[in-house]
């Protein structure tokens, strides 16, 4: 019973993470909970701007503008799993604190015995509740801390952790050169699915560097990802060495170079801000597209698409990113300041 629960997690949890499946726990919590980081590739840790949702990618964005904004971010992946995070932040004289939450709800299953037999129903869901923080040391230098506590709830069986995170950016005063650096997911789980278990979690290490130009209305943006592990690229382990039928010479299994194991560290974005309301966005992500993509039919695997709409009170951000022929993931966030719809006196 045990297997088939979580092996019915492997691909969703892949959808989120896209790096070892199986190698850690909570594997939910690289997963993109900012509609703007979907249409950009998935991640971001080097935009210094007033998107508060871009708080749940480096800590270090947040700042005093951000004062009572609240946002919610809703995603759909393939098979009706849904996912989605609720942020709020408010300015102390320490600095901004963002009280967050996040879920991903896999939905009801049918439980059965060995023999086929129904049992009943059960569901699974992963959430972590926590808050985020940033601080200003000057106008260059910003910094960022989240903590998060995560749960994991599988039919009967539960797991939970903490996590802590670090970021931060720093940005040139003519606002067109940011860089930035975020240290995710430093923590531990402190109670296990089962007693004979031992799980870490999915750290990842990141620096990204962003550059606006002068006289156009474009910013590209490069990150490099899981800098803390050199090789994931993923090696079928059930892959044996073949026989050439004209020589009968024997042909090695495949294995990454240099060149494949740097590149897919790399996730490319760029964005058209059109307007100050209207912001256009794609990016690709060259580890989800060959972890993802189908062999036949790789199509667009590994791009992604978006737009951000600001109204006068509300802006909207619309995220697509594509992962194989077989799915994708929409995302969409609202946000907006609170204190634009409280009546002034």
């Amino acid at each position: 019973m045990r297997f088939l629960i979580f092996s019915l997690f492997l691909f969703p949890l892949q959808l989120l993470s896209q790096v070892a499946v199986g190698s850690n726990g909570f594997a939910f919590v690289n997963g993109n909970y900012s509609a703007r980081s979907v249409g950009m590739g998935g991640r971001t840790a080097s935009i210094y701007d007033n998107d508060l949702s871009l708080a749940n990618d480096n800590p270090a964005v947040l700042n005093e503008k951000m004062n009572g904004m609240m946002q919610i971010n809703q995603g759909l992946l393939p098979a009706g799993i849904n996912f989605g995070a609720f942020n709020y932040a408010v300015k102390t004289k320490i600095g901004v604190f963002s009280p967050t939450i996040k879920y991903v709800n896999y939905g009801k299953f049918t439980e059965t015995d060995e023999t086929g037999r129904v049992l009943g129903n059960f569901s699974a869901t992963d959430f972590s509740v926590g808050t985020n923080f940033g601080r200003s040391l000057n106008k260059v230098i910003h910094l960022g801390a989240s903590f998060q506590f995560l749960g994991s709830n599988l039919a009967s069986y539960s797991a939970y952790g903490v996590s802590l995170g670090f970021g931060a950016i720093m940005t040139h005063p003519n606002e067109l050169i940011s860089g930035g650096l975020a240290v995710r997911n430093i923590g531990f789980v402190f109670k296990e699915y089962t007693s004979n278990e031992k799980t870490s979690l999915p750290i990842d290490v990141q620096a990204a560097f962003s550059f606006k130009l002068k006289h156009a209305p474009f910013r590209f943006s490069i990150l490099a990802h899981h800098l803390n592990k050199w090789n994931i690229v993923y090696q079928d382990p059930t892959l044996k060495p073949t026989f050439d039928a004209l020589t009968g010479d024997t042909i090695p299994v495949p294995t990454a170079g240099f060149g494949e194991k740097l590149a897919n560290h790399f996730n490319f974005q760029v964005e058209l801000l059109a307007s100050k309301s209207v912001q256009l966005r794609a990016g690709f992500d060259y580890h989800r597209r060959q972890q993802l993509k189908l062999v036949d039919r790789p199509g667009l695997a590994g791009f992604s698409f978006g737009v951000g709409v600001k109204f006068k009170k509300i802006s909207l951000d619309y995220g697509f990113m594509i992962y194989s022929k077989a799915g994708q993931n929409h995302s969409i966030g609202i946000s907006t300041q609170i204190s634009d719809w409280l009546k002034k006196k």
